[in-house]
Formats: structure tokens, C-alpha cells, sequence
């Protein structure tokens, strides 16, 4: 069983200043099983949410945090207080198009030709 030092206290402020949470999660939690959450608990209302997990970044003190990390490993000695919540930051980035996508929505270039006479 995990003690309570293993166990962090999450909340996730959104760019426009609400928050999704707090909630507790255990140190060994892997930063996209939090995005997992993010997306789970996003806000109906909101416009622009995030689609997958790559749309989401999450910034704790300052760092991008990386998919593959756990919470544990990001943790900052300097900014976590036992027993104090942690707010991380989320960040959507819109879905990027694809080269061919973009290339097939672009019109062609038309060729203008202006003569002036003096």
C-alpha cells in the first residue's frame, strides 16, 4: 500500500484560469496517464479542447513535462510542499496540419502581370 508521501496532490490550471481537479495521484503515475485524465475531465463548454494526448503539454515549474516520466521524476524539491497541491499548467496545441493537407487547401499561384505606362 502507498504511503501518503507517495501520493501527490494534482490540479490542472487551463489557460483561461479555471481549474480541472485537485486530485491525487500516486508518484509511480506516468505524465500521459495525467493527460489521459486532463481529456477525460476537460470541460464540455470549453471550445478548442484537446483531441489526443499529443494535443496536451503540461508544464510543472517552469519544464515541459515528457510523456514517458512519471510524476515522481518531475517533481521540483524546491516548489512541492508535503502535503501542499501541485498546479501544472496545460497547454493545447491545436492539431498541425498535414504538408498535404495544406497543399491541397492552398490555391495554385496565379501568375499577374501589371504594365504601367508612364
Amino acid at each position: 500500500m502507498a504511503s501518503v508521501q507517495d501520493q501527490l496532490e494534482i490540479k490542472f490550471r487551463l489557460t483561461d484560469g479555471s481549474d480541472i481537479g485537485p486530485k491525487n495521484f500516486p508518484a509511480a503515475t506516468s505524465v500521459a496517464t495525467l493527460k489521459e485524465s486532463i481529456l477525460a475531465q476537460w470541460p464540455k463548454e470549453k471550445d478548442n479542447g484537446p483531441r489526443t494526448v499529443k494535443d496536451v503539454k503540461l508544464i510543472s515549474a517552469g519544464k515541459i513535462l515528457e510523456n514517458n516520466r512519471t510524476v515522481g521524476e518531475c517533481r521540483s524539491p524546491l516548489c512541492d510542499i508535503p502535503g501542499g497541491v501541485t498546479t501544472m499548467h496545460v497547454v493545447v496545441q491545436p492539431p498541425s496540419v498535414d504538408k498535404a493537407e495544406k497543399k491541397a487547401t492552398t490555391q495554385p499561384k496565379q501568375n499577374k502581370c501589371v504594365c504601367v505606362i508612364l
